[in-house]
C-alpha cells in the first residue's frame, strides 16, 4: 500500500518557488530546497521529480497566479488608461520597496534558462503571449468604450506593452534612479493615446 504524503504539496511548492525566485535555477541547491520546503530529498523526488521538474512546476504555478493577478488588476479598473497606469506604477513601487529586488520569476527564467533550454523558452514565451492577450482584451475594452483612439492596433499595442514590461522589469534589477524608471513608465503610458 502506498504511503500517504506527510506534507502539504502546495506549501512545499510555494517554498520551492520562493527559493528559485530568490536564487535562480543554477544557484539553488537541493539543500536550499530541502531546508526551505521542510522535506527530504526522497520526498521531493517522489512528489515533484528532479530539480528541473520541480522548477518547472514552480514556474507554472507562478505564471498561472501572475496571469490571474494581471487580468484582475486590469479588469477591476473602470478606466483602461488608469488600469494600465496603476499596473505599471505598482510594479515599480513593489520592486523599489523590496530588498533584494527579485524581479519577475518568469522573466528571470527567460533570461537564465530560455536561451539554452527549449522547454523554458517555450514556457516563458507562452506567458508573454498570454499577457499579450490579457493586455489586448483591456485595450479592446477601451476601444469599444471610446476611451482609446479607434486607430490603435490593439494586438500590436498589447505586444509592445509586454515588451515594455519585460524591459522595465529587467532594468529594475540594476536599481536605476527611481526618476529614470518613473519617466520610462510615463513614456510607456503615452502609447495609450
Amino acid at each position: 500500500m502506498a504511503r500517504l504524503r506527510e506534507f502539504d504539496e502546495e506549501k512545499a511548492l510555494d517554498a520551492a518557488m520562493e527559493v528559485f525566485w530568490e536564487k535562480g535555477f543554477e544557484a539553488t541547491s537541493l539543500s536550499d530546497l530541502t531546508s526551505r520546503m521542510g522535506i527530504q530529498r526522497p520526498s521531493i523526488y517522489s512528489a515533484f521529480g528532479d530539480k528541473k521538474e520541480l522548477f518547472e512546476a514552480a514556474l507554472r504555478k507562478y505564471t498561472r497566479s501572475h496571469s490571474a493577478n494581471v487580468r484582475a488588476s486590469l479588469q477591476n479598473s473602470t478606466s483602461v488608461k488608469e488600469g494600465f497606469r496603476a499596473f505599471f506604477e505598482n510594479i515599480v513601487a513593489k520592486e523599489y520597496e523590496k530588498s533584494p529586488n527579485r524581479g519577475c520569476f518568469c522573466i528571470n527564467t527567460m533570461v537564465e534558462l530560455a536561451p539554452h533550454d527549449e522547454k523554458f523558452e517555450i514556457l516563458t514565451r507562452e506567458h508573454q503571449m498570454y499577457l499579450s492577450v490579457i493586455f489586448q482584451e483591456a485595450i479592446e475594452r477601451g476601444l469599444r468604450s471610446g476611451e482609446l483612439d479607434i486607430s490603435i492596433n490593439a494586438k500590436g499595442l498589447a505586444q509592445t506593452l509586454v515588451v515594455s514590461l519585460i524591459g522595465l522589469t529587467v532594468i529594475m534589477k540594476s536599481r536605476p534612479e527611481r526618476s529614470f524608471v518613473d519617466n520610462s513608465v510615463e513614456g510607456i503610458l503615452t502609447l495609450l493615446i
